[in-house]
């Protein structure tokens, strides 16, 4: 019997043997490291993910608003160029705020003058009030983004105003817009938790962003400001969002403070979200929530999307190369994981789908 259980050892750990160095093989292989991704992905086709995900990526806008040093125009226009020869569907490309608010924001006419649009892709423009959308339109931007707040006290911190004046302020800009042919993009910040405020209640959400809605926002995202959120809140959120707002205009934008963000991602595909905004590089951050970290890193979302059989049309090893662009120029560590990975070229990143 000693002998036999020996033997029968001996064989499995044969087989554990062959099966990694099939897997060793593999990652050497780039077609077949797709299949062994391709036959994980399809493990998890009937949790109900959307098929294609649209990245919306702010890091021209978000991820270098607060950055304290100017930014010189050209480098921006490099920035977003290349980030447009990725295959990202959406650059938000700046803000049409008063630099007085802003300085980093204050060359978005010549910004938006000088990039190369590619076909196919749009550059949305953050507009606040009537004088920035004019401003926006002027400069032949096609999408303009409104912003307002679920919480009382951040609004009035970081809009100078009141939830309800800030979606008064938003009305003209939305029917203008409107007339204009303009799609207006509205985003709403600290959906799951406020520096000031604390909790903030999923119903308080869902009332900006049926506001939002009315005026004629034809997205919502839902913004985790502070980074705070987590799996289960954030499916707390999106249970009372979707009871009220159509699936289909609901983005989520997630920051990585307590290293949450791609757990919250994955918790919005489960519940079929097609649109994530991210950062490349995992830039920005927040100058009225003090802690918070940068945006959840693009790289490293498009890797698990792709891991997960989820399209997006993006060339992950490019848009790797541009976080690394904008990371170096800025001298400052690049927080994409898997940016990093793809760079150095380690041997398991073909096990990856494109």
């Amino acid at each position: 019997m000693l002998a036999a259980a020996a033997a029968a050892t001996t064989t499995r750990n044969a087989r554990a043997a062959q099966r990694l160095a099939g897997l060793g093989a593999a990652a050497k292989r780039p077609r077949e490291g797709r299949r062994l991704a391709g036959a994980a992905a399809r493990a998890f086709s009937s949790a109900g993910f959307p098929e294609h995900v649209r990245i919306v990526e702010v890091g021209p806008r978000d991820g270098l608003q607060n950055e304290k040093t100017i930014i010189p125009t050209d480098v921006k226009v490099e920035f977003i160029d290349r980030l447009s020869r990725t295959g990202l569907q959406t650059v938000e490309a700046t803000s049409f705020v008063s630099p007085d608010y802003v300085p980093q924001m204050g060359d978005h006419r010549q910004v938006m003058e000088r990039i190369s649009r590619q076909e196919g892709v749009s550059y949305p423009v953050l507009t606040p009030n009537m004088k920035g959308f004019l401003g926006a339109l002027e400069s032949k931007a096609e999408e303009v983004a409104v912003f307002a707040a679920a919480s009382e006290a951040f609004s009035k911190k970081n809009l100078n105003c009141t939830i309800e004046k800030s979606l008064d302020r938003f009305k003209p800009v939305c029917e203008e817009a409107q007339r204009q042919g303009i799609r207006v993009r509205g985003y709403v910040s600290c959906v799951l938790g406020c520096p000031y405020e604390g909790y903030i209640a999923p119903a308080k959400v869902v009332e900006v962003c049926e506001r939002l809605i009315d005026l004629g926002c034809y997205e919502v995202s839902l913004g985790d400001t502070i980074g705070i959120g987590t799996a289960g809140s954030t499916q707390v959120l999106l249970t009372e969002v979707l009871k009220h707002v159509p699936r289909e205009k609901v983005a989520v934008h997630f920051h990585d403070t307590y290293g949450q963000a791609l757990a919250n991602i994955f918790v919005a595909l489960q519940n079929g979200i097609s649109v994530v905004d991210s950062s490349v590089g995992g830039l920005g951050g927040c100058p009225f929530a003090k802690g918070a970290t940068g945006n959840v890193a693009t790289e490293d979302v498009v890797y698990m999307l792709h891991g997960l059989g989820i399209s997006t049309g993006i060339d992950l090893e490019q848009l790797a190369e541009v976080g690394d662009y904008i990371s170096q120029y800025l001298g400052r560590a690049n927080h994409a994981r898997a940016g990093r990975a793809m760079l150095t070229k380690g041997q398991f990143a073909p096990l990856v789908a494109p």
